[in-house]
């Protein structure tokens, strides 16, 4: 977090009036009105070139489709982000390393990301490795840019900022927070179309209720992602 305890997020793309989007309204938006983060738009092709601010080209080696620029992107990096900047440049690619609940909780307690949204096929190799762009993906399919992937990354971080959620042990009573799916949720009313709340649930015994839990949500990651289970417990 930076000394100001203020998260800095800063898109590079195409599209800046996508930003900040959805995450200008419910409990993004309003830590944003708070203060509580910040969320900076630029422009790439302010740094295309010629009368038509070209930030693409035909890729190498023939092929389908159009390559970002490696030396425009770079051009926009080193303009919109001081070289001595400590956060994070990821680039949203969907060859990147899969984005975890983990990893959403580091970026969150720093002190902000620099996302870059590529289009196209992608983008030029060189630029990834000279400035340094780690690559994250938000899941095995592909969009028609890296915005959308970025707001969804975005949220995910803003969210866990001290002072976003009304109480904190929402986000630490979540799917993936401790390896598992989250267990099911009920509320009123106490029956709806035949289906009663869990007698459980209303026995105020918090221990049962703890154990039913915790039952519940390992039962739920068998069956639907029996991945994140270690070996001893799949």
């Amino acid at each position: 977090m930076t000394r100001d305890g203020v998260f800095r997020a800063t898109a590079l793309t195409l599209f800046p009036a996508m930003f900040p989007g959805p995450l200008g309204l419910s409990l993004a938006g309003d830590a944003l009105a708070r203060g509580l983060w910040t969320c900076d738009a630029h422009d790439i092709r302010d740094f295309g070139l010629g009368r038509h601010r070209a930030v693409d080209d035909t890729p190498a080696g023939g092929g389908a489709g159009m390559v970002m620029r490696a030396d425009v992107l770079a051009a926009c990096l080193d303009a919109r982000v001081p070289p001595d900047d400590p956060r994070p440049r990821l680039l949203m690619s969907p060859r990147g390393a899969p984005l975890t609940q983990t990893r959403v909780r580091a970026l969150a307690d720093g002190s902000g990301v620099v996302v870059v949204c590529g289009r196209f096929e992608g983008v030029d190799e060189r630029v990834v490795e000279a400035r340094g762009l780690e690559e994250v993906s938000i899941g095995d399919f592909v969009l028609s840019g890296g915005e959308i992937a970025a707001l969804a990354l975005l949220d995910a971080c803003v969210r866990l900022l001290p002072g976003v959620m009304g109480s904190q042990d929402s986000g630490r009573e979540e799917s993936f927070s401790d390896g598992l799916l989250e267990y099911p949720h009920y509320t009123r009313p106490r029956e709806f179309e035949g289906r009663p709340i869990p007698d459980v649930l209303l026995s105020g015994d918090h221990a049962r209720i703890a154990r039913w839990r915790r039952e519940r949500a390992l039962a739920l990651t068998k069956a639907r992602r029996p991945d994140l289970l270690p070996r001893d417990e799949g």
